[in-house]
């Protein structure tokens, strides 16, 4: 059937986060374009919703980390008006440290956590921003937030991509585009395997389907920053509060007086 919704892009949308994400919101009646490597889980998922749920479903099979590849989803995007909904969810973890790292792990990193979401970000701005409307929802991290937790660069590529949607929120927020950054914590997904770590030797791992329906509550209630795992959502209000507080302090012309010789 033709949603009256927008159309939605997820990415990494053959498994994990990005599959439950492409069910909930078929089923919610957004039209879907699926992006991910894998083909064979892409055209299962797609055959499915298409069953269970009459929306139309694409399918785009791709490596974000490849340049070209990459080029052909922007080019998707700034070809379909009908877009009005992207989840930036594909990423992948690393194991490496700091002091460990492998350069080319680094790279793959940050090509696929960091540059694709700007990059699929930039592309479907101008169509949304035409229409008057649009929203953008982009998958962090809470270690984005935890330094202590020696992830290597992982952390680094979640913090920019918190960073990243509050900079298009205090930009594009009162021109009708939503931005949320969702910050989950372990979740059960595929990601654990892909960079060799046990998921069964984590506490705390939650469910994809959990982590999903309750960042689409926090999207709903138009929530810029989304933390699941989190009890008591002061405690975020307080964090970001105290970072506002700072703000002026920041334009001064000489060093502060503490840093005086």
């Amino acid at each position: 059937m033709s949603s009256q919704l927008p159309t939605a892009l997820v990415t990494g949308a053959s498994t994990g986060i990005g599959a439950v994400y492409a069910d909930r919101l078929a089923r919610r009646g957004h039209d879907l374009v699926l992006v991910a490597r894998d083909r064979a889980k892409l055209d299962a998922l797609a055959a499915r919703l298409r069953a269970e749920t009459g929306v139309a479903v694409e399918v785009l099979p791709t490596d974000l980390t490849d340049p070209a590849q990459l080029a052909a989803v922007e080019a998707r995007l700034r070809s379909a008006p009908s877009i009005g909904l992207l989840v930036n969810n594909a990423g992948a973890a690393g194991a490496g440290t700091f002091a460990a790292a492998d350069p080319e792990v680094f790279d793959r990193l940050i090509r696929l956590n960091v540059t694709s979401v700007a990059r699929l970000s930039a592309a479907a701005l101008p169509g949304m921003l035409e229409r008057g409307g649009g929203a953008i929802i982009n998958i962090a991290s809470v270690v984005g937030l935890a330094p202590e937790i020696q992830l290597g660069v992982y952390g680094a590529t979640k913090a920019f991509v918190l960073a990243m949607s509050q900079a298009m929120t205090a930009e594009l927020g009162e021109r009708g585009i939503h931005v949320q950054a969702v910050l989950p914590s372990a979740t059960r997904t595929e990601i654990w395997e892909r960079s060799g770590r046990d998921v069964t030797a984590l506490s705390g791992v939650m469910e994809a389907g959990a982590l999903v329906d309750a960042a689409l509550l926090g999207f709903d209630r138009g929530e810029t920053v989304t933390i699941p795992p989190l009890p008591d959502a002061a405690q975020w209000d307080a964090f970001d509060a105290a970072r506002r507080a700072m703000l002026p302090n920041f334009v001064n012309a000489q060093p502060a007086a503490r840093y005086a010789a």
